[in-house]
């Protein structure tokens, strides 16, 4: 009986080729309910006389296939090792990569208007993401009743924390902390519930604020004027529009010539000549004083930058949806 097992054992190891039916054989032979577990329960139907022989055989022939399986064992997983290192090789002695990243176009526009805007004696801040109704609203002389906010479909997380939907908020952030002469530039995301080919839940702003003694709209009006000439041309003019905003006194929203057509009208300004850019003002007293800044002794002036449109008119590109849709197609045109 003993002789017949290891004869089968020998033979099954013999053709082992895997882990798997390495293991498969384990169980077989040596499992709780292997064959050579079986003959050592037998052990106590033989006479007394012969149950020291037979369990010490018994004993012995397990010690065996142990280690038979345990050096199998080693070998097969040395093979399968050397296998997989063989199949999934990789050469590492590239030099180089055959694609190369490159910036988004947002980003470009943003790194462009900040260093413009550096060279100009501003200084480039960030504000948090998640605002209070406070920073985004009330300092900016929008009170919880005001209907300015229906301008603006805001996300809401609770009563009083939102999304912000304009890097305004910083306006007040800075204007707490610090004294006036202020010349700052806040980059970063906004959010509103709106979405189509000009419109997206988050966009790219840049707000910019300058406050000191005097601060006129012709300082707004110089400041925009060198920015649109940086941005589009230097042959591109800038005209103001009377408007609305409840955080500037007065409101303009800014036109530059089209980029396009140079002026004339073209299917990209709808045959005006003109663009629509951004909105801007004087900083509102309300404003200010809401900050701890006289108001009778300083001015201000604000504006709001949309990095997307900026984009897409300096681009040619027809849909805001296309920044967030991670086209390699689209994306790759902007890495020359």
């Amino acid at each position: 009986m003993i002789t017949d097992i290891k004869t089968s054992f020998d033979g099954e190891i013999a053709r082992c080729a895997s882990v798997a039916e390495l293991q498969d054989i384990k169980v077989k032979y040596l499992g709780k309910s292997g064959e050579l577990t079986a003959l050592l329960k037998s052990i106590k139907d033989l006479p007394a006389e012969e149950r020291p022989t037979f369990g010490a055989k018994v004993n012995e022939l397990r010690k065996q296939m142990e280690e038979v399986i345990s050096d199998m064992t080693a070998r097969l997983k040395t093979q399968q090792m050397q296998r997989q290192l063989q199949e999934e090789r990789v050469d590492i002695s590239l030099t180089s990569c055959p694609e190369r990243g490159a910036l988004h176009p947002i980003t470009l526009i943003e790194n462009e208007i900040c260093d413009l805007m550096v060279a100009m004696g501003f200084e480039v801040l960030s504000g948090p993401e998640i605002e209070t109704d406070y920073y985004n609203f009330q300092a900016l002389n929008i009170p919880e009743d005001h209907p300015a906010r229906d301008m603006q479909d805001t996300f809401y997380i609770t009563d009083s924390i939102l999304l912000r939907t304009q890097t305004s908020a910083m306006q007040a952030r800075i204007m707490e902390k610090r004294r006036p002469p202020l010349k700052i530039v806040c980059p970063g995301k906004v959010f509103r519930s709106d979405s189509d080919a000009s419109h997206s839940p988050v966009f790219h702003q840049i707000e910019g604020l300058v406050v000191d003694k005097h601060v006129t709209l012709c300082d707004l009006k110089g400041t925009l004027e060198y920015i649109a000439s940086h941005l589009f041309g230097k042959q591109t003019k800038v005209r103001f529009r009377p408007s609305f905003f409840p955080f500037t006194e007065p409101s303009v929203e800014v036109d530059v010539t089209c980029s396009n057509c140079g002026g004339k009208g073209c299917s990209l300004c709808k045959g005006t000549g003109w663009i629509e850019l951004l909105g801007a003002g004087m900083v509102h007293p309300n404003v200010l004083e809401n900050c701890g800044i006289d108001s009778a002794k300083y001015s201000g002036y604000a504006f709001g930058i949309g990095m997307d449109r900026v984009a897409m008119i300096k681009y040619g590109i027809p849909d805001i949806r296309l920044f967030f849709e991670n086209d390699q197609r689209f994306l790759k045109q902007f890495g020359k």
